[in-house]
């Protein structure tokens, strides 16, 4: 299980430490944030204890309301869980109360840099936790974005993956990942393909070497993350291997449970694969539109065969 401390989350969003310095190395395991509510007036039966709690204006409204023997009974029963830590996103003005029981506690107390709508920084803290926190493979390969959709080289060393993704580079599409690339399981229904940070922005080239995408072509070049929507192979070419049919029979790969369509490109001096992975890329977005260039051609001859029909028996 992936995990993250509370430190990383201060870092990454700037917060404000209130209480609970010493206890900045508490795990957070969950990706995604908890408003206490019902557990504000005593209902505990489904209180998610792992997850990071947020108090937005709501919340520290009616905590200001109570009397001093209510709210201590109430904030009492709510860090007697010990969750990972509060954030407080409506200012830090009254917060003397909270403060106490959250150091009794060795509970970080945070609060952001300034008040914040908390239903908006809510999504914000969600997206970053999912993906610092999902399960992650690294493959060999390479990742590209074309036209706005994720796609993975696969193949042996040297089949030409690189090549080919510079290429694609050269043509306005940008790259995400050289070498390895690391995926992340976002949803049951999506792969995020990124980058290791130690090769961000770099292509390897054979007989070239290294290269920086982003000094030599601009930061259109590089795009730190994608989603991964087709799976592709590049092969050596095979003579007779491939047929010309109306439409290819979709393959799945199947990564961490999550099945991405896959299918072969064979490499041949002289082939246009960049642009072979170009059209791949935009037919891949029509069928998502619900259009199919083969159902369409099929339709065409059906509605030739009963004109000619019709014709015939005219005469």
């Amino acid at each position: 299980m992936k995990k993250i401390t509370v430190e990383t989350l201060v870092q990454k969003f700037s917060l404000k430490v209130l209480a609970g310095e010493n206890q900045l190395h508490n795990i957070i395991t969950q990706s995604r944030v908890h408003r206490p509510g019902l557990e504000f007036v005593g209902h505990f039966d489904f209180f998610p204890t792992e997850r990071v709690q947020i108090l937005g204006k709501k919340e520290i409204t009616y905590l200001h309301k109570l009397s001093h023997e209510e709210r201590k009974i109430r904030i009492g029963n709510i860090v007697h869980y010990h969750p990972p830590c509060f954030i407080v996103t409506a200012g830090e003005e009254g917060l003397t109360y909270l403060k106490h029981h959250c150091e009794e506690q060795g509970i970080p107390l945070l609060i952001t840099n300034k008040p914040e709508v908390t239903s908006e920084y809510i999504p914000k803290l969600d997206a970053y936790l999912v993906k610092e926190l999902a399960p992650e493979i690294a493959v060999h390969g390479v990742c590209v974005n074309v036209s706005g959709i994720g796609i993975l080289l696969r193949g042996n060393s040297g089949v030409g993956k690189s090549e080919t993704a510079h290429t694609l580079i050269r043509r306005g599409h940008r790259l995400v990942a050289d070498d390895i690339v690391v995926l992340k399981k976002l949803s049951p229904q999506t792969i995020l393909g990124t980058h290791d940070e130690k090769t961000k922005e770099f292509l390897a080239l054979r007989s070239i070497g290294l290269l920086n995408v982003v000094r030599l072509y601009g930061r259109k070049a590089f795009q730190d993350e994608t989603r991964i929507a087709l799976d592709i192979h590049l092969t050596k070419w095979e003579k007779d291997a491939l047929y010309n049919e109306l439409e290819q029979k979709v393959n799945y790969t199947e990564y961490m449970g999550v099945k991405i369509p896959s299918f072969e490109i064979q490499l041949q001096p002289g082939r246009d694969v960049a642009g072979l992975i170009e059209a791949a890329a935009n037919n891949w977005y029509l069928k998502q539109q619900g259009y199919s260039a083969a159902e369409e051609f099929l339709s065409r001859i059906e509605a030739e065969i009963t004109d000619s029909c019709t014709e015939n028996k005219d005469l």
